[in-house]
């Protein structure tokens, strides 16, 4: 029994390394989101649109007026706050804005395209949200920017 005590110390010791790695790793997917979506990089990748007029004009079409308005929105959310996030700088604030448009994104797609991730749906959109609802509860963790500047973010 000392030994599974042990191991639970040692996978206890390793949680803000594993926090860490999620933070960078949730950001980080949301930057090429945005690059592909609103600038045309990662050309054939599936995304129906690639630049920020024919975001906007998709957003139009379902529902979410002002189109250009979303566009921008989500475009600066998924490049500025993705990368915030990843780098564990100003994370909470960073954290609630990626979760509140990809909660808004995931129940859209739920209606439009139903679950599955292969097909746009909700799954996706969901997972990194409350990945990103993780962070606005915990904040930045021991290994962030916000740590080693000392804010409470």
């Amino acid at each position: 029994m000392n030994g599974l005590h042990d191991l639970a110390a040692g996978l206890e010791r390793a949680v803000p390394l594993v926090e860490a790695l999620l933070r960078l790793c949730v950001g980080a997917a949301l930057v090429p989101y945005a690059l592909r979506s609103s600038f045309g990089f990662f050309k054939n990748t599936g995304m129906p649109v690639s630049d920020l007029r024919g975001t906007a004009a998709y957003l139009d079409r379902y529902g979410w007026r002002p189109g250009m308005l979303w566009a921008v929105a989500s475009t600066v959310n998924n490049l500025v706050g993705g990368s915030l996030l990843a780098l564990g700088l100003l994370t909470r604030p960073a954290a609630a804005g990626c979760c509140l448009l990809l909660m808004l994104s995931a129940f859209h797609h739920l209606r439009k395209d139903g679950y599955f991730a292969n097909q746009n749906g909700f799954e996706h959109y969901a997972l990194w949200g409350v990945g990103c609802l993780y962070f606005v509860v915990r904040g930045g963790g021991p290994y962030s920017l916000d740590a080693l500047l000392g804010w409470p973010l």
